[in-house]
């Protein structure tokens, strides 16, 4: 299962601090961190590489008082070349206890995509090709679902984004885009070295059809509740360094840089990944300490 080729493509959004954004992979996240939490991500990949992909990401999810919902919603727009697109997602979740320490939360999602396509953008052999025409907000809906078991200290999450397969730019014989059924598998724990140091190690599985096996394994440690300083390897793709600071107990930021272990590194610079969360507790009494994922 841990084998994986090198491969130039992808097909959902890539996220090296995947940890901290999970409810883009994974509805059943929605509320799971018991407060409010807005988050916003800036991804730029493979810096100076012609139409390298940049990403935007933003989200808000909450629990709903008192009860065992959960909701969120979130926007993720992605330019690759003459390609972007832009997809809004509506989270739910329902979680329930499994014992005195772990829950077991369920989540669906609701997906809307835009695909957009520029064909200024393009160089065609025959620019006066009739096949190669502007596409703009084409809408293909889609849903998903995921389940994440957790504690203060484990999480464990099995979930698929979109079910449906769907098509853009497409005839009875081709698409420029086709979205397949990517399933996620996300874990992590945190160990408690002393009082002033933890030390959390994760790992996210993807699969997708006509692509190799995607394994990320990172490893971060939480400095005296404040700092956080960590690295990442993607199986046969990069390597990661990443950071971060929580400037109070409701606003974190973070950043993380990649650097390519294929030929892909002789012709960019790395890939950087900035974010922003903030989250508005409702009762302070019950966040003793700034949760680690």
């Amino acid at each position: 299962m841990f084998t994986g080729v090198v491969s130039y493509a992808q097909q959902d959004a890539q996220f090296t601090q995947y940890m901290y954004n999970t409810i883009n992979i994974n509805p059943a996240y929605a509320g799971s961190r018991g407060a409010l939490s807005v988050f916003g991500l800036h991804r730029t990949q493979w810096v100076g590489l012609d139409g390298a992909p940049e990403t935007n990401a933003f989200s808000i999810h909450s629990p709903i008082n008192n009860s065992k919902l959960g909701i969120g919603v979130s926007f993720i727009n992605d330019q690759i070349g003459p390609v972007s697109e832009n997809n809004i997602s509506v989270d739910v979740s329902y979680t329930v206890p499994t014992s005195e320490t772990f829950k077991l939360s369920f989540g669906i999602k609701g997906n809307a995509n835009l695909f957009n396509l520029d064909r200024s953008k393009l160089n065609p052999l025959n620019p006066n090709d009739n096949n190669l025409q502007e596409v703009s907000n084409d809408f293909s809906p889609n849903i998903g679902a995921g389940v994440y078991w957790h504690s203060d200290k484990f999480y464990a999450g099995l979930s698929v984004p979109n079910f449906l397969q769907s098509k853009s730019y497409s005839d009875n014989d081709f698409s420029v885009n086709q979205e397949e059924m990517n399933l996620y598998f996300i874990t992590g724990y945190v160990f408690d070295l002393n009082p002033n140091l933890r030390f959390k190690p994760a790992l996210l599985t993807k699969m997708v059809a006509g692509a190799p096996l995607q394994v990320d394994v990172s490893g971060n440690f939480l400095i005296a509740e404040k700092f956080v300083i960590g690295a990442a390897y993607r199986w046969s793709a990069a390597i990661s360094a990443m950071a971060g600071f929580q400037v109070t107990d409701g606003l974190y930021i973070g950043y993380g840089y990649d650097m390519d272990t294929t030929e892909l590194q002789n012709y960019n610079s790395g890939s950087h990944e900035v974010f922003l969360r903030f989250e508005l507790f409702k009762n302070f009494d019950r966040i003793t300490t700034p949760r680690f994922f």
